[in-house]
């Protein structure tokens, strides 16, 4: 029986590509320069189109570029954020460079509908909102808007913000650490402020996170709405069943 059974070239290419795709986020081409189509054709078992196809999504999703003379060359990577632990930016990319923060609004808003229900604050009750832009190495990377009860979120109006994640100076302030978090996750399409923030054509992909953090005895402190550039972030983690 053939291993391989016939399949429209379009699946093939995806196939191949999503096998590339793995390849080049975890950096195994280390010279940067992807094996030639005649090369890939052979370790996938597919014709050169299905190749040639495969190449062309990983150079619209912008991983990719064909330069004459070169060849198939790596001009972009994602970097891993890993869902195992609750941790702040900075923390969970240190190994990839510098997390730097431009705090672009701070103040005090009215908590009305989900944000009330939330942070069990009534409609109405005055909380603190932070937007900040999240850069690595100086590469825009995330737009976080933060909502915090006011009696944990004023005194983080008067700290560092711009040095330090949200987490470690909650911890400080409320003086116990934090515990769980509620997380959701979703992909969208930017809108012409957020594209712009960001550095992104308009419409371009981005990964809306939805966080509601906790301290460790259960009061909810922190709602965040973090939209990350889809094109230099991947979510990774370890399930266990």
């Amino acid at each position: 029986m053939d291993p391989q059974p016939r399949r429209p070239r379009a699946d093939r290419a995806r196939q191949i590509a999503d096998a590339l795709r793995r390849q080049v986020l975890d950096g195994d081409f280390t010279d940067g320069v992807l094996p030639d189509e005649r090369l890939l054709g052979r370790e996938f078992g597919a014709t050169r189109n299905a190749v040639r196809e495969a190449l062309e999504l990983l150079r619209a999703d912008g991983l990719i570029e064909r330069s004459p003379g070169i060849g198939t060359v790596v001009v972009a990577r994602k970097y891993p954020h890993g869902l195992n632990r609750l941790m702040g930016l900075a923390e969970t990319l240190h190994e990839h460079g510098v997390v730097s923060n431009e705090v672009r609004t701070s103040g005090m808003v009215a908590a009305t509908g989900v944000l009330a229900e939330r942070l069990l604050v009534r409609p109405g009750d005055p909380i603190v909102c932070i937007e900040r832009l999240r850069r690595l190495n100086g590469l825009p990377l995330s737009l976080d808007l933060t909502y915090l009860p006011a009696d944990v979120g004023e005194p983080l109006l008067a700290d560092d913000l711009v040095n330090n994640d949200v987490f470690k100076l909650l911890e400080r302030i409320c003086g116990q650490p934090l515990g769980r978090a509620e997380v959701g996750m979703e992909a969208v399409n930017a809108d012409p402020h957020v594209a712009a923030v960001l550095d992104l054509p308009r419409g371009g992909a981005l990964l809306l996170v939805e966080r509601l953090t906790h301290l460790a005895d259960g009061r909810p402190v922190d709602l965040e709405f973090i939209r990350f550039r889809g094109d230099r972030l991947t979510m990774r983690a370890v399930l266990d069943r």
